[in-house]
Formats: structure tokens, C-alpha cells, sequence
């Protein structure tokens, strides 16, 4: 044994002392920890490490905490807020990462560690299986479930896009709109890669999304588009809050990222997807001048349905009427007994003629001059006698010569006593005027004159015979 560790046999006492030669002082814990700190942040100032992430945790503060491990050792890591927040991808267990940064160690704990600065995945494979693990765990939650697609409109007049405002991707866009069909299109520009890409595309989608229903500036559809590019160039689009995003939004979407074989899971969240950008375009709306000729297609069909009963109607027409009887069969009888009845008519009035013209031969003897100025004379005298008699019965004469005319309530003369005493009053007519008295008896309800026979109108000719009679 060195004579520098004597043997417990000579160390006997039991506080310590100096030994022969020992010109060091005892170390603190403090002091030894501090020495090997700086020893391993000298030799290791910058170091990358590969290996597995396991029990992977973020802190209140932003900081993460974690392991990295390969099949033999174990080294914990720690990753403060302002570098987390830099990171493109989301840490998880079990994905294969390169860490860059440098060995320290943790004092109280005597455990050595490496402060992350920068993180990446392991290859393609491990950004793959990133993928992958994230595609699964929201398809879990029925992110992607089909049934919870809506349909696109078929013609929207305000076409929101999230895209950059710089490259070729919105004029492809613009450009093919144009030729198809003219539409209000509002650019929300954003960053499409890189740091921040895919908060601000997030960010553009809730923001379209939370207009209110009637906002002038709220889309009809909502196209979330990129250009082709590596699986890196794209991940933005695999960030779960744009997934969530798209998802949620609640305008129809179409997600428009990369070209043709580029798949991300933006496209599962949208509820659809076009291989590029300009066949987003398409896909939102229709050809102007498709719709004009549908229109038109339209308009000759309905005008086609609209003659073609009535062509119809013609043909069944023309039908019938090539089966009906000719007009002259149809009205051959009525013509027939129309001749007869004609025939029959002159017959008659050739008769009543000839019968009129016998008797008028016969009474022409009683027509001479001599016997009708007779006949007039004896009619003159027999109406000069009337008029004679009718002066001498009119009543009037008789009240004029002081005599008293009582007349009824119905205008005619009263003759008797009892005639009078029905009556409740009467009308006494002198020569000099009329006057009204009264009976004292009850008046009775006056009788309705019975109506006189119609006689004819002055100036009306006298019944007609008959021709035939």
C-alpha cells in the first residue's frame, strides 16, 4: 500500500489531520461539483448526440425536460423555453432525434446532462414515423372520419385563400378562377415554411372562420394551398394545430397542398383534396360558359316539353278528324228537310195569296164609294148620339147645375146610405170646390183595385194571321 494511504492499523485517531508530504486541503462538495463542471463543459462545449427521446415533459415555465438513449446508456437533457419555441416539430417519445448542444452537469443531483440548443429528427425514417404516430392519434379522435365532410358550395360568390402572397401559387390560382369563373378571392398571406408557418396558416383559417354569418368579408370556401416541395418543405402542414384547424373551421375547405403524390394531414382534415393548387381552383368552382350551355340546354328541353303535348294534341286531332263524317253527310238530312220546308213556304204563300185575292174579288162590291160614304154617315150619327148621352150622364154636369157629389176614398160616387155608412170619411164635391167629412166609423183597410186588362199600345198593329192557318 502507498505510504500516501496509510493503513487503518496507523490511523488511529479520529479527527483528521495532515499527513506527511499532503500540502492540499480537503475539497467541499461544492468545490469538487464546480471542478467537474468546468472540466466537462471544457472538454464537451459542443457536442451531437443521437439517440431515443423518452419521458419527454414541459415545464410550467415553457422548459422541457427529457432523456436520450440508445440501447446501452441513458443521458438526461434539458431544453429552455426560447429554444422550444423554435422547434419544428413537436417532441414525443420514442422518436429517433440529433440533439445539438452542450455537456453540463446538475449539482444536485451529481448527474451530468446535455442543454439542448437544437433538435431535429433522425432521417426521413424518423420524421416518417413522426408522421405517422401523428396521423393515428387524430384519425383516433375522428379527425378524418369521412362522414364528418361537408359538401363544397357549388358556386361560391367570396373564395377566402391562406396561402403566400408572393409566389406562384395565388396566381395559379387567380389565373385559373378567371378563366373558369370570375370570383371575389381574399388572400389572408402567411408564411407557408419554416418557423412560425404553421401558427400563421392556423391562425388564417380560425381568422376566416370566425367571421360572423353575413360579414362582408366571410368566404364561401375557405382553400389552404402550397406548392410542392420535400416532406420538410411541407410539415407545416403536418402540425396538429393546423390539422385542428382545418378541422374545426367552420367553412367548407379544400386543402391544396404540394403537388400530385404529396400528402399531408392537412389533406385528411380538408373536406377535400386537390393534387395542386390550380386544380383547387377547378375544384371551387364551374366553367361560366358550361353553365350558359346547360342553361341553354335547359331552356330548349323545357321549351321541347312544353310544345310537345301540344304537337301531341295536333296529331291526336288530325287523328279524329280523318275518323269523323264528312260536314256535307253530317248535315245532308237538315239541308233535305231545309228544301222541303222551303218548298213547303212558297207553296203556302202562293195558297194564302190566291185565298186573300178571292176574297178581296168577293168584298169589292161592298168597297164602292156610294155605300162607304153611307156606312161613315150612319157611324157619325151613332157616335154624336154617345157623345150626347155620355154629356148628359157625366156628374159633373149635374154638381154644376148645385147638386152634391159625395165620392168615396177610392174615387168612386156613393149612390146609397149604406154605401156611405161603411165608409169612415167621404168627399163632397159642389160646383165651387170639394170638401172631406167624416163618418165617425172606422176606417177599414182600404181594397186593392183589381187591375185593369192591359190594353195595346197606341200605334201597335194588330195580330198578324197565320199564313198557314
Amino acid at each position: 500500500m502507498p505510504a500516501d494511504f496509510p493503513s487503518d492499523s496507523q490511523d488511529d485517531s479520529l479527527v483528521a489531520k495532515g499527513r506527511a508530504g499532503d500540502n492540499a486541503a480537503p475539497l467541499s462538495i461544492s468545490e469538487i461539483s464546480g471542478l467537474l463542471k468546468r472540466t466537462v463543459e471544457e472538454r464537451f462545449g459542443y457536442v451531437r448526440l443521437r439517440g431515443e427521446l423518452s419521458g419527454v415533459k414541459r415545464a410550467a415555465s415553457g422548459h422541457m425536460y427529457c432523456a436520450l438513449k440508445d440501447e446501452k446508456a441513458v443521458i438526461d437533457g434539458v431544453m429552455w423555453r426560447g429554444n422550444t419555441q423554435r422547434l419544428a416539430f413537436q417532441p414525443e417519445d420514442g422518436l429517433e432525434v440529433v440533439a445539438s448542444g452542450k455537456l453540463t452537469t446538475y449539482p444536485g443531483r451529481s448527474k451530468y446532462q446535455i442543454v439542448i440548443e437544437r433538435m431535429e429528427l433522425a432521417g426521413e425514417g424518423a420524421l416518417l414515423a413522426l408522421l405517422e404516430k401523428t396521423r393515428a392519434r387524430l384519425a383516433a379522435e375522428g379527425l378524418f372520419d369521412e362522414g364528418r365532410k361537408r359538401a363544397l358550395p357549388f358556386l361560391p360568390r367570396t373564395i377566402g385563400v391562406v396561402t403566400s402572397p408572393t409566389g406562384a401559387v395565388i396566381r395559379d390560382i387567380l389565373h385559373r378562377l378567371a378563366d373558369r369563373f370570375p370570383s371575389r378571392v381574399i388572400v389572408w398571406p402567411v408564411l407557408v415554411q419554416g418557423q412560425g408557418a404553421a401558427d400563421q396558416v392556423a391562425g388564417a383559417v380560425r381568422g376566416f372562420s370566425a367571421l360572423p354569418e353575413g360579414h362582408s368579408d366571410r368566404p364561401d370556401l375557405v382553400i389552404v394551398a402550397r406548392g410542392g416541395g420535400s416532406i420538410e418543405d411541407l410539415w407545416s402542414f403536418n402540425e396538429e394545430a393546423v390539422v385542428r384547424a382545418i378541422a374545426e373551421c367552420s367553412i367548407p375547405t379544400i386543402s391544396a397542398v404540394g403537388h400530385e403524390t404529396d400528402t399531408t394531414l392537412a389533406d385528411y382534415a380538408a373536406d377535400r383534396r386537390a393534387p395542386t393548387p390550380t386544380a383547387a381552383a377547378e375544384i371551387a368552382v364551374p366553367v361560366r360558359q358550361e353553365l350558359a350551355a346547360t342553361l341553354a340546354d335547359f331552356g330548349a328541353r323545357q321549351q321541347r316539353a312544353i310544345l310537345r303535348p301540344v304537337q301531341l294534341g295536333r296529331e291526336r286531332l288530325e287523328a279524329r278528324v280523318q275518323r269523323m263524317p264528312k260536314l256535307e253527310v253530317l248535315l245532308q238530312p237538315q239541308a233535305q228537310r231545309l228544301d222541303d220546308a222551303a218548298t213547303r213556304l212558297a207553296n203556302g204563300l202562293r195558297d194564302r195569296a190566291a185565298r186573300a185575292r178571292d176574297r178581296l174579288q168577293s168584298d169589292r162590291a161592298r168597297l164602292n164609294a156610294p155605300l162607304l160614304k153611307i156606312r161613315v154617315e150612319q157611324a157619325q150619327q151613332r157616335l154624336t148620339a154617345v157623345s150626347r148621352l155620355m154629356v148628359s150622364l157625366d156628374p159633373d154636369n149635374v154638381v154644376k147645375r148645385g147638386y152634391v157629389r159625395v165620392i168615396g176614398p177610392e174615387g168612386r160616387t156613393v149612390t146609397t146610405h149604406a154605401a156611405a155608412a161603411k165608409e169612415a170619411a167621404l168627399t163632397l164635391k159642389f160646383r165651387d170646390g170639394d170638401l172631406a167629412v167624416t163618418t165617425g166609423k172606422a176606417p177599414q183597410a182600404p181594397t186593392a183595385p183589381k187591375p185593369r186588362a192591359k190594353r195595346p199600345a197606341k200605334g201597335t198593329p194588330p195580330a198578324q194571321d197565320d199564313l198557314f192557318g
